[in-house]
């Protein structure tokens, strides 16, 4: 294969990777590319805030400042699954007083007659049929909850628990309740296919809650792009019961803090956190820690010591990547949101703290050899203080084995497949790298010390290590090789 003429070696200072939201603050072409130099690696479409008409535009710019800046950038296109969301209310919000009583009724059935208590919608038809006496109704991410207590042919009276503000079209959760909704519908369905067929990288499936809601987008997606990968959002209760079987079948999960903390306690939600990423180390799958990592960088420079806090605990944990969400999709300081996350990333990242996860601990999908051999290069690489571990990959499986082990040598992969070279912007520690022969060990080696000397970045006794396959039918990756620069 020829060299690519924007193949280069991009040292980068933390391995956890940035996942950003675009918006308002952040849809130009020179507002993405100073995010991707700033250290974001994967940019969210958020497919609530604007299906395929809004969102092309944004994929191309995308496209454009990674092309611009010389490194790809994978995109996440981020679904909206079953939100409930509130209906109009008149004047816009409602104050909900503690033992206030309000009505929630049916859309149809709001005008045909009158009521003493103040009448709520739902953007959910079913909800008066599946609701019991006793549920919990929470209200504006949680701030406002009402208790269910009484059902009639005409609606639900509940009775405010937690008092605050609520407005229009704000969401609904319904903890404990077992909804009929689907996981995906067809507005859902419709995106997901736009984003298979114009090759976006992972598609954000909400509100999981068993691995069948993963098989079903994956099925829909293979009918259009094999290459798109699916990330289960955990935000139900019902998907911590069925988290292994969940994290088996999908390509990557998200920790949705957002809802999660709504759903189940919010005292709960940082042991949940920390159980979700064990389940996807376990798995070798990669993790996203998200929702309000640095909240109050919306509108402040600085973030609080509370959210770095924050930060360092879900990279000790084991977070392949932390998301930005308002922070850079309508914060008034999105670069310096990113370049904070990558300070903190920076600061937390020290192989003492880090390095803690077991090599081969787990039920990997890979070759035994091929995850053996992964795990000895690593070691090998640090016994030897290498410079660089250069990995080849079809799929970019191997390349996330190496990952997983949390091994501190700057990691290249390299692959002919575009698809896989972005897949890789996502995996803790991986620097995906174009234009690399990936079918002859010794030209790949000798490609990569040429282009890492001419970089600057080696120089006459640095150590390479190369992790590579004989050929023979037995592994794809069974050899390790050692050079050291002359």
């Amino acid at each position: 294969m020829s060299k690519s003429p924007r193949s280069k070696i991009e040292p980068r200072p933390s391995r956890t990777k940035i996942v950003a939201t675009i918006g308002p603050a952040s849809s130009s072409q020179e507002q993405l590319a100073a995010l991707l130099v700033a250290g974001v690696d994967v940019f969210r479409l958020n497919m609530a805030h604007g299906g395929p008409t809004e969102q092309q535009p944004r994929l191309a710019a995308i496209r454009a400042a990674a092309e611009s800046v010389g490194r790809p950038a994978a995109v996440l296109a981020d679904l909206a699954g079953p939100k409930i969301r509130l209906g109009e209310i008149p004047g816009g919000q409602l104050r909900c007083n503690a033992g206030d009583r309000l009505r929630f009724v049916r859309p149809s059935a709001l005008a045909l007659h009158s009521s003493p208590l103040v009448e709520l919608t739902a953007s959910y038809e079913p909800l008066l049929d599946e609701l019991e006496k006793g549920d919990r109704i929470m209200l504006a991410d949680g701030i406002v909850s009402l208790e269910v207590e009484r059902l009639d042919a005409d609606g639900a009276t509940c009775r405010v628990v937690q008092p605050g503000t609520v407005r229009s079209r704000q969401g609904v959760n319904l903890p404990g309740v077992k909804l009929s909704a689907k996981a995906l519908d067809e507005t859902d369905r419709r995106n997901a296919v736009w984003a298979a067929q114009n090759n976006v990288d992972f598609v954000g499936l909400s509100f999981v809650r068993k691995a069948d809601d993963v098989l079903e987008l994956k099925s829909l997606l293979a009918e259009h792009n094999p290459e798109t990968q699916v990330i289960a959002k955990i935000e139900k209760p019902e998907a911590l019961e069925h988290l292994d079987a969940i994290v088996a079948a999908a390509d990557g999960v998200m920790v949705a803090r957002g809802d999660l903390g709504v759903e189940i306690d919010v005292a709960r939600v940082a042991m949940a956190q920390k159980e979700i990423i064990a389940a996807c180390y376990r798995r070798r799958k990669p993790a996203i820690v998200a929702t309000q990592m640095l909240d109050s960088m919306t509108h402040s420079r600085i973030p609080t010591r509370a959210e770095v806090a924050d930060v360092s605990n879900a990279i000790l944990d084991g977070a392949d990547a932390c998301m930005l969400s308002g922070e850079t999709a309508v914060g008034e300081y999105p670069r310096e949101a990113v370049a904070m996350m990558h300070r903190i990333a920076m600061e937390t990242e020290r192989p003492r703290i880090v390095s803690r996860f077991s090599e081969n601990e787990g039920e990997s999908t890979l070759n035994p050899i091929t995850e053996t051999t992964v795990a000895a290069a690593g070691r090998i690489a640090e016994q030897l203080g290498a410079k660089v571990v250069v990995v080849a990959t079809a799929s970019g499986a191997t390349a996330l084995s190496m990952a997983k082990n949390r091994r501190f040598a700057f990691t290249l992969g390299v692959s002919d497949s575009p698809a896989t070279l972005r897949r890789m912007c996502l995996y803790w520690g991986v620097i995906p790298l174009a234009g690399a022969p990936t079918d002859d060990s010794a030209a790949l080696l000798r490609y990569v010390v040429e282009l890492g000397r001419a970089e600057k970045l080696l120089v006459p006794g640095d150590r390479v290590v190369l992790v590579a396959g004989t050929g023979l039918p037995v592994s794809r990756h069974n050899m390790i090789v050692v050079h050291q620069v002359t």
